[in-house]
């Protein structure tokens, strides 16, 4: 496919909204005016495939008209229409945020369903998760130290739940404890949780109040008291 054959279909959708169309005027892939001179024009911007290129094409349109969107293909094959499912909560919020419209356009559909307006340009009002903020600020406060790598991939990470559940490991290295003596040696508010929910499988219950290490938390226990004497080791 080429760009070019998205024209055609975006045009005759404008046209049947009452749009005059033109192709390529002062290097927009379209522009289309509506009858009263006082509207502004709209501006399209078609590519094969969405891309950075398209957004900063998108972003440049916005000097001539508020009124801009991207056009891409719409996903044609299982392969496509997974990777669109995938990314499209992305891209829309990407759109959004940059007062961007998107148009999904089929050029082998019947004229009336060959485009599709995902997003149209519209001011962007940013909301905020509090939620989410809450969760970000509550991680940051309660996570000891710095213990990951910025970037990395493929590791696991260190929260600040699993340095709770590490000291939960560490308080009963030494056999099976009552949960009021893990929260007091461990230090840890919420170890009845982290036994409980045993996210890990670290945890068994062995009676009522009373937990001990499975196999795979002394697997885990053991690992990390190797770990921190090889790093003490390197240190030295």
């Amino acid at each position: 496919m080429k760009e070019s054959d998205l024209y055609l279909p975006v045009k005759r959708f404008l046209e049947a909204r009452g749009y005059e169309v033109k192709a390529e005027v002062t290097g927009c892939d379209v522009v289309a005016r509506l009858p009263d001179p006082d509207t502004p024009p709209l501006v399209v911007e078609l590519k094969t495939a969405f891309s950075l290129d398209l957004v900063l094409q998108g972003i440049s349109r916005q000097r001539l008209s508020d009124d801009v969107y991207l056009a891409v293909p719409a996903p044609d094959t299982p392969a496509k229409r997974k990777n669109w499912r995938g990314r499209r909560r992305a891209l829309l919020r990407l759109c959004r945020r940059l007062e961007l419209g998107l148009m999904l356009v089929d050029p082998a559909a019947r004229p009336e369903r060959a485009v599709e307006i995902v997003v149209d340009p519209r001011p962007y009002k940013p909301r905020r998760d509090r939620k989410a903020h809450h969760r970000l600020a509550t991680e940051f406060s309660k996570r000891v130290g710095d213990p990951n790598l910025g970037g990395v991939t493929r590791r696991t990470i260190v929260t600040a739940y699993r340095q709770d559940a590490i000291r939960c490991a560490e308080a009963l290295a030494s056999g099976p404890q009552p949960v009021k003596a893990i929260r007091d040696t461990a230090g840890v508010a919420r170890a009845a949780a982290i036994l409980q929910k045993n996210h890990y499988g670290w945890f068994e219950r062995v009676s009522r109040g009373t937990y001990r290490l499975t196999v795979l938390g002394m697997a885990a226990h053991r690992e990390r008291v190797e770990r921190l004497k090889a790093a003490e080791h390197a240190a030295a």
